[in-house]
């Protein structure tokens, strides 16, 4: 179809509901177009650009000075960003687009709009490069027209245009773009795919973009159906929130079948923002830890999250939770504010009446430490002390906590375990003023 500005106008209400709306500026055509269409659409005042500056070429502060160009000739304010890509065994491609989308989030205000200007061979080409990589259908589904990017909205208007609709517009407007050099260089995948195996498809297929794209669509609509069913499940399944991570029932989780159980698991990790666990990582969960003896300790991790199983449940980690070997041997604290530990998490006091540890004067002073074997406490209420080893396996504290709870002393007497116990000896009376322990750890 022969594109114009106007064929944007469904998208007005949303853009006027923007606090503003930001173009991700590259300065290549796709960019370029959108971002002169939207000046046309809303005016220059309701507009703003961000450049990002991957500094990989060496042509890249050329490409600043003619994005800034461009911008002053519009009459749009341009922000810069430099990006620092990072490779780390995903390839370069991926790092800078990590980096991209980084530099965009923290440079959105709250209920902004971003909009980038992917267009039909751009989606065609992430649904081939997903299908070579063995993704479902979620990575089938192609890039969204719309999602959530930190406190704004990312939107992809130019998905429905091909690459020569936007490109007969441009040269009929007169506009200059930059051709990055690196998009010829066949060694990177997605270029292969736009060089070598796109017009192939082409010469067989002409109209294999839309094809594509209702393929896509067909993956998008059985996503969200397994979204639905994977919330109904993890229902189910009596999702609990955790000191540390989330668990739910393996009893319930044992009784869907293998599917609904890898969907389940996926979903979960999803809901909680950490990255889903691919097909090895499901098979490993599903034929080895969950049959895994009761007695056991399996564990299965994956991007630095781990799923274990303690007393008939699963749970959902974020990070390594043992006993990092950093713990220190002993800090001091006054009480006063947070304390915040090594191990991310934090040890703070709220003042009650009668309840808590008692307090000697207004400001007191304790000694954290760790378990280093053979503590005992004695906790408020019980008739004998007992090892904290023992305390703990009676109380169920998860056993990769156990050598991270934090241990109050006083004159170097225990006086509380975490948030867990106060011993014996060391309680608030009724007319006395105390301090109630809370062990948390930062989300």
């Amino acid at each position: 179809m022969a594109y114009t500005p106007d064929l944007l106008a469904s998208y007005l209400p949303r853009l006027r509901d923007a606090s503003h709306c930001y173009v991700g500026y590259s300065g290549g055509l796709d960019s370029h177009v959108l971002l002169v269409s939207l000046v046309k659409l809303l005016g220059v005042d309701a507009v703003s650009a961000i450049h990002v500056n991957h500094q990989l070429s060496l042509n890249a502060e050329s490409w600043e000075q003619h994005c800034q160009q461009v911008c002053d000739g519009l009459g749009v304010t341009l922000s810069i960003e430099q990006a620092s890509v990072i490779v780390n065994g995903q390839g370069v491609e991926e790092a800078a687009r990590i980096a991209r989308y980084r530099a965009f989030e923290k440079r959105l205000p709250q209920d902004s709009l971003l909009l980038l200007g992917h267009h039909a061979d751009d989606q065609v080409e992430t649904v081939l490069y997903r299908l070579l990589r063995g993704s479902g259908p979620r990575g089938l589904a192609g890039m969204p027209a719309s999602r959530d990017l930190g406190n704004a909205e990312l939107l992809r208007p130019l998905l429905p245009f091909s690459r020569s609709d936007l490109e007969h517009y441009a040269l009929a407007e007169g506009l200059v773009w930059i051709e990055d050099e690196s998009n010829e260089d066949v060694s990177f995948d997605r270029n292969f795919l736009r060089h070598k195996v796109i017009p192939v498809l082409a010469e067989h297929w002409p109209d294999y973009a839309t094809r594509v794209a209702h393929s896509a669509r067909l993956c998008r609509d059985s996503d969200q159906l397994s979204d639905m069913l994977a919330a109904q499940d993890l229902i189910a399944a009596y999702e609990h929130r955790e000191r540390l991570g989330w668990s739910i029932s393996l009893e319930a989780l044992m009784s869907f079948d293998e599917l609904r159980q890898a969907n389940l698991l996926r979903h979960w990790a999803g809901q909680h923002d950490l990255a889903q666990p691919g097909h090895k990582i499901i098979d490993a969960v599903l034929h080895e830890l969950l049959p895994a003896k009761a007695d056991a300790e399996p564990l299965v991790s994956w991007a630095g999250i781990q799923l274990r199983r303690y007393q008939r449940r699963l749970y959902l980690l974020p990070g390594d939770p043992d006993t990092p070997d950093y713990l220190p041997v002993s800090l001091h604290w006054d009480g006063r504010g947070a304390l915040d530990l090594p191990d991310k998490s934090t040890l703070s006091f709220r003042l009650e009446q009668g309840r808590g540890i008692r307090l000697k004067t207004d400001v007191d002073a304790f000694e954290v430490r760790f378990r280093n074997g053979g503590e005992r406490c004695k906790p408020v209420g019980r008739s004998a002390s007992n090892t904290l080893k023992k305390l703990f396996q009676e109380y169920g504290l998860e056993p990769w906590l156990r050598g991270r709870v934090p241990l109050l002393y006083r004159d170097d007497v225990l006086v509380a375990v975490g948030d867990l116990w106060i011993c014996e000896g060391f309680q608030a009376q009724p007319d006395e003023q105390g301090c109630t322990v809370q062990w948390d750890f930062r989300s």
